[in-house]
């Protein structure tokens, strides 16, 4: 019911549920879930609150890794040892059995690059122009055995990966899981999201490199596929996503196991990029982002440009 005014007014029994829902939600549970939920649907309670223990418990594994880290820090700083910023920031790192050096190609000027501490997921933005491409392309081939997506692959691997699906049952049980969680989280079925999936949870590679991963998503499903990828294991190959979509890169879900590279429009080297207000190359980093009705209409730009972007 609605006041005289106009506002809105809730009762105790929608507030509550209101409640109900918010909690279901903090537990990790889709909406499609907490509809069934909320049905008294006993088995997608089960469900959900396995997913969610396994990924408590991983946690745990990650905690206990960091406390340890701090412990050993804590030890040398009481024997005498000066503790430098560079250490600290490993605590935030996850370790990564891959790495590589390598000098960047043009637009810049042969600059050495260092890419170690591979983050699980590492977003690499820039401008149109700034060469992300290239440095993308660059990763790929120097990492050991790494796999690039390339921006057309909803119409070079369809029927490639129709065939892999179908010679490999793992793989298609994997692919239609994913779509099933993705469909309940708001995407909509099309190649481009296919391509993309079968790709994700192929065992190929030991990175995977994605040319702007939104290319051919609706909003729904962009949101749809980063919710995804925050839910991965952080055991998993490692990511690197071209995006220009804040609906993708959202810089406020950034999670500690994430990274950001931004290559500057002026060439100058990549770097990294802390996500938070007030770090360097933030506020480059949040104007390079758009919403993905914006980035709909530059799709055409960037197909129809030189490929250094």
């Amino acid at each position: 019911m609605r006041t005289s005014a106009g506002w809105r007014a809730y009762g105790p029994a929608q507030m509550a549920r209101g409640a109900e829902i918010a909690s279901l939600r903090a537990l990790g549970l889709s909406l499609a879930q907490v509809g069934l939920v909320l049905k008294g649907n006993p088995q997608s309670m089960e469900s959900a609150l396995t997913v969610h223990q396994a990924a408590l418990e991983e946690r745990i594994i990650e905690l206990s890794a960091t406390v340890a880290k701090v412990r050993a820090l804590r030890t040398e700083v009481a024997a005498g040892r000066t503790v430098d910023a560079g250490d600290l920031m490993r605590l935030m790192r996850q370790k990564s059995e891959i790495g590589t050096t390598f000098r960047l190609p043009w637009p810049w000027g042969g600059e050495e690059f260092e890419l170690h501490d591979i983050r699980p997921l590492t977003y690499i933005v820039g401008s149109l122009g700034s060469g992300k491409t290239r440095l993308a392309r660059a990763i790929a081939e120097n990492l050991p055995e790494a796999l690039f997506l390339e921006l057309d692959r909803f119409q070079d691997e369809a029927a490639q990966a129709r065939a892999r699906l179908e010679a490999d049952a793992a793989l298609a049980q994997r692919v239609e899981e994913v779509m099933d969680w993705l469909i309940e989280e708001g995407a909509t079925i099309s190649p481009p999201l296919v391509a993309l999936v079968v790709a994700l949870e192929s065992d190929s590679g030991s990175a995977l490199v994605i040319d702007m991963v939104e290319h051919g998503l609706d909003q729904s499903s962009q949101e749809a596929v980063a919710a995804y990828l925050r839910h991965r294991r952080t055991d998993s190959r490692p990511l690197f996503l071209m995006t220009r979509s804040c609906a993708i890169l959202d810089l406020n879900d950034v999670l500690p196991q994430e990274a950001i590279i931004l290559c500057p429009a002026n060439h100058s080297p990549p770097v990294f990029v802390a996500p938070y207000p007030g770090a360097p190359g933030y506020e480059v980093v949040a104007s390079c982002l758009a919403p993905p009705e914006v980035r709909a209409r530059t799709e055409g730009m960037i197909a129809s440009r030189p490929q250094v972007a």
